[in-house]
């Protein structure tokens, strides 16, 4: 072994720079998990990022993280058999290797829960199935305590906010074959009584109250407790939201409640620049209002500017009518949008009354009314084909423009299952939409459209995970008046969050070279995503879709396929995302920007994830 005498710590001051850390012999744990338990760290590859220094005594103390992180994954008997700190030629910096011999692990023989006959067998059997310890698998005591922590909130889901649990280990005579035994003592049947608040200034008792779905009386739920808590942060006027039972010391039959909050600022005013390869310069201000006229009433302003999308949007949220689980929102906009066959003017709004049937599953009704206009551009009138096909959709042929009252009705539901909005690894979310225009609510556009959309996440490990996306849509007008549907509902794919060898509103049923969209669309795309180390990732991905004229055309012998790959970098607001997509199967005779498109490829530049 050798080990070379340094200057202090492992930071941005020393004398000897930390050029690498390997291991060698490690197989049964994530080996930069291992190097993110140690003090010791590599300096960054790039001259700009951090130098980090070699420290004996912290090298040393290392030698025994890894012991002990070895042990706490269900290794007990691994050992550091070699290390090996070899200097540069210039003595400047050195490069650390590590020998491990991990030893036998100890692994879970059988897992029994005792005590637990006050839960229903199916929530039990939720647990046992979901629990992250399984049999023949290694002891790993965050797993063993993950478990643990598990059963004892079920039984405080059940009315026992007493209850404890403890684990019982049984390694055998060889200490290779754990039995781990969970026993669970409920104690008493507890119910809930009055809730108090403290802690707020401007926020009245009554708003905060009248978020808390249980009342006196009722059997005490750990789960009805921290959906209050999500609740009242879901109102974004909260910085801190705690709640917690009182008097838990004396266990009491009926047990009070104090929800504890820290009131956050109550004006927000946030202003962005940005590029992205799509819509170019970027330009977004927004002013929100938060506590508007008290009740937790929400108010806001954006505005934004770029070369695809522009224009105003007023909104007013009222988070309480007549009960918790029941929202209002109101937006009117003056909004523009620009395609490559024409430009889309919308003026009006919706009214969005939003029903929280769960946590994770909500219906929504949408009520619009707006002033749809389009127009075609100076430079596209001369596209005789196209000024014909646009004519026969609605096209005035005096004025170049489309235009008339949009009235409808929306109904949508939407169940997610993921763990994250902005960068998901687990779980699924669906959508369904369906609107009808021109009926119910007449107007001058009469339609129906329907909308689904399915996402999925599977993670692989700790490092990847693969994505799923697909959706359709579909705009039904009557069959003798094709032009009752406004340009600006037509479909369109393409662009970073679509099928990424084309650009956006690309990928469409052209008409003298021009994308001039559809009524009916479907996508797919297949993602992986991998951790490559810290808050860097990469993407491969397959996207295939297609838009057709008629309604219900959708064909899957019909579809334009694209491959590609990307870069990620995690940050707090979403991955900052980097794509090169490539069209399999081009587009015969599309123009963009007027000029004949023999380029396959496109890049994509923007924030968060494709879906």
């Amino acid at each position: 072994m050798a080990l070379v005498a340094a200057a202090p710590a492992c930071r941005e001051s020393g004398v000897i720079r930390v050029n690498s850390i390997n291991f060698k012999g490690v197989k049964n744990v994530d080996e930069s998990a291992l190097k993110g338990a140690l003090a010791t760290k590599a300096s960054a590859k790039f001259f700009f990022g951090k130098k980090r220094f070699f420290d004996r005594n912290q090298f040393e103390n290392d030698l025994k993280r890894i012991v002990a992180f070895y042990s706490d994954r269900g290794y007990p008997h691994a050992r550091i058999t070699n290390f090996d700190v070899k200097l540069s030629t210039k003595q400047d910096a050195v490069d650390v290797t590590l020998t491990v011999d991990e030893g036998d692990p100890v692994i879970v023989a059988s897992i029994d829960y005792q005590g637990f006959e006050v839960i229903p067998e199916g929530h039990l059997n939720t647990v046992k199935k979901e629990a992250p310890v399984k049999v023949e698998k290694p002891r790993d005591k965050a797993a063993v305590l993950s478990t643990r922590e598990m059963a004892l909130n079920e039984l405080r889901d059940h009315g026992y906010p007493y209850a404890t649990v403890r684990v019982d280990e049984d390694d055998g005579a060889d200490g290779l074959k754990a039995r781990l035994t969970f026993v669970g003592d409920a104690g008493k049947l507890a119910h809930f009584g009055p809730t108090m608040v403290q802690g707020n200034e401007t926020v009245s008792d009554h708003t905060i109250l009248r978020q808390v779905t249980f009342k006196p009386g009722d059997v005490y739920r750990r789960s009805r407790v921290q959906d209050v808590q999500r609740r009242l942060y879901g109102m974004a006027l909260f910085q801190f939201v705690n709640i917690e039972p009182l008097d838990v010391d004396k266990q009491p039959d009926t047990v009070p409640t104090r929800i504890t909050v820290a009131e956050g600022p109550q004006q927000r005013v946030n202003f962005s620049v940005g590029y992205g390869t799509e819509e170019q310069a970027r330009i977004d201000a927004e002013y929100r209002k938060l506590n508007f006229f008290g009740g937790a009433r929400e108010a806001g302003a954006h505005a934004r500017w770029s070369s695809l999308d522009r224009g105003v949007q007023l909104d007013f949220t009222q988070p309480y009518l007549f009960e918790p689980h029941t929202s209002l929102k109101v937006m009117g906009q003056q909004w523009y949008s620009f395609t490559p066959a024409y430009n889309s003017r919308i003026t009006g709004g919706n009214a969005t009354i939003t029903y929280r049937i769960r946590q994770r599953t909500t219906a929504a009704l949408t009520f619009t009314s707006e002033f749809d206009a389009s127009s075609i551009a100076q430079d596209v009138q001369s596209n005789a084909a196209l000024r014909i096909y646009l004519i026969a959709l609605g096209l005035n042929p005096d004025t170049n423009e489309q235009s008339g009252q949009l009235n409808s009705i929306k109904f949508q539901v939407h169940h997610s299952t993921a763990d994250n909005l902005l960068n998901a690894r687990k779980g699924y979310q669906l959508t369904l939409g369906i609107e009808e225009a021109g009926k119910i609510l007449p107007g001058s556009f009469k339609f129906n459209q329907v909308t689904a959309e399915g996402r999925h996440y599977l993670p692989l490990g700790e490092r990847f995970v693969i994505a799923n996306r697909a959706q359709l849509g579909n705009i039904a007008a009557p069959a003798d008046d094709p032009s009752a549907v406004p340009f600006s509902r037509k479909f369109f794919l393409g662009g970073s969050t679509s099928v990424r060898g084309w650009g956006r509103y690309e990928l469409s049923p052209l008409v003298g070279g021009e994308p001039v969209g559809g009524n009916s669309m479907f996508e797919y795309t297949l993602e992986g995503r991998a951790t490559i180390k810290g808050s860097f990732g990469a993407v491969a991905f397959l996207d295939t879709g297609n838009v057709w004229v008629n309604s219900w055309g959708i064909r899957l012998n019909d579809l334009r396929y694209s491959v590609g790959s990307g870069i990620r970098y995690i940050t707090p607001i979403g991955p900052l995302r980097f794509d090169f997509g490539y069209q399999l199967n081009p587009i015969p005779g599309l123009l963009v920007n007027g000029e004949p498109q023999t380029r396959q490829w496109r890049i994509h530049f923007s924030i968060g994830q494709a879906f």
